[in-house]
């Protein structure tokens, strides 16, 4: 299989010229992966982010055979379908209360693509000139031209600097630098240039899972809603559980104007992507004239398989056990957190939810994809643990069945990699 592989296959964010061959997995049970050898894997990233009830979860499955057997796809344009009725009126009450429209996409990046899009076509709409978009430094929303141009993620995006739409960064408000971000936030809003603040709340997954306080983003959120720039939530990484609650948004008190949900929303099962909207944005768009439409569209969107998908996963999110599985997860992250975070060879640690990251002691910053990420990379694999430290952070972000032997060993090895290196 990785013959074929190295011969025909494109793998994302590798370079090939010097990277491992890639693993051929050949079946996943629950929080575990197995590999054409046999070799077992203990899936602590819940591959991506995307699996929080677990590899070949039964309730999905069975939800998705069902649907396959009535309807598997029609397009969206022009139609409607059950489905797709039924995940709105499952998603719409937990969601933030003015959030009341919702449109699908395929995957995170294209939800964040349309949220841009709809918050720079409203004010055209109105016929106001603003053009531009504000993001935090160190973002990352996704690889499609619009999202890479809000991510600030240099490497990721140089090679396209000068054809991307105009976006500002401001500091990100952590420990110390709350201040910084909302001045930099005020003076450019009140240059009435901007149609849209765009955020990970709470939490930059791709940064290491940087964490802020709600206390700050509310205040972000508060001084943006009296320029009239629309804000939104990107919670294709926090949703769904990811912070301890279904959103991260729960924590605030302001509410985004959009939201982009992706990842766990389908359970790991089915590419499917959701950019919810406030009626006001929705009201820009409804109008007499036809130029004045939302006129983005995906051939799979609002695909009936995914949503079936999406509403089982909704079932097992507000399960009992699911939730106590999250809060077990977290007790046992404080936990770790208290046994390592005095250690000679650790920089931080933080917790919120599911995540845990622990940032390493290094003498000399590492980059993103070094020499020091490999090495860790390479000793979790072999030691039977997915893990993708970023840099020199390692971050833990597991299916929410994982069991406590399952993370207690992800734990050791970390403690081992902490030893070692």
């Amino acid at each position: 299989m990785q013959k074929v592989d190295a011969n025909h296959l494109w793998h994302p964010y590798t370079q090939h010229k010097t990277a491992y061959p890639h693993i051929a997995i050949t079946k996943g049970k629950g929080a575990l992966l197995w590999d054409e050898n046999g070799k077992e894997y203990i899936d602590a990233i819940a591959s991506w982010w995307v699996n929080p009830y677990g590899h070949s979860n039964p309730v999905i499955a069975d939800a998705i055979y069902k649907q396959l057997t009535t309807l598997e796809h029609v397009l969206f344009g022009g139609f409607t379908h059950e489905p797709a009725v039924a995940l709105a009126e499952k998603l719409i009450p937990i969601l933030p209360d003015n959030q009341q429209k919702i449109f699908f996409s395929d995957n995170g990046s294209t939800a964040v693509e349309v949220a841009l899009k709809v918050a720079l076509q409203y004010y055209f709409n109105k016929g106001e000139k603003r053009t531009k978009i504000i993001a935090f430094e160190n973002a990352f929303h996704g690889d499609t031209f619009a999202a890479m141009a809000a991510s600030g993620i240099s490497f990721f995006t140089e090679a396209f600097q000068g054809s991307m739409i105009q976006v500002t960064r401001i500091p990100v408000p952590t420990p110390g630098e709350e201040a910084a971000s909302l001045e930099a936030l005020q003076a450019l809003l009140e240059t009435n240039e901007y149609a849209g603040f765009i955020f990970e709340p709470l939490v930059q997954g791709a940064a290491g899972m940087v964490m802020y306080a709600p206390e700050q983003l509310d205040k972000l959120i508060e001084s943006c809603k009296k320029y009239g720039v629309f804000t939104i939530a990107d919670e294709v990484m926090t949703g769904f559980g990811k912070t301890g609650k279904n959103f991260a948004c729960d924590y605030l008190t302001q509410q985004p104007d959009m939201m982009c949900l992706s990842k766990a929303l389908t359970g790991g099962a089915i590419p499917m992507a959701l950019t919810t909207f406030t009626q006001e944005l929705f009201d820009g768009f409804y109008d007499d004239d036809v130029n004045k439409a939302l006129f983005h569209g995906h051939t799979f969107t609002a695909n009936p398989t995914g949503c079936a998908a999406a509403l089982a996963s909704l079932e097992l999110l507000s399960d009992a056990n699911i939730q106590g599985g999250i809060a077990r997860i977290h007790e046992q992250h404080l936990a770790f957190q208290k046994r390592v975070e005095n250690h000679p060879r650790v920089k931080t640690t933080r917790v919120l939810g599911v995540i845990f990251a622990l940032e390493f002691k290094r003498d000399s910053s590492d980059s993103y994809y070094g020499d020091f990420r490999n090495t860790l990379y390479r000793f979790f694999i072999d030691k039977g643990i997915i893990l993708r430290p970023v840099g020199n952070i390692v971050y833990i972000l597991p299916p929410y069945i994982i069991s406590e032997a399952e993370l207690e060993k992800v734990y050791q090895i970390v403690g081992e990699a902490l030893d070692m290196f």
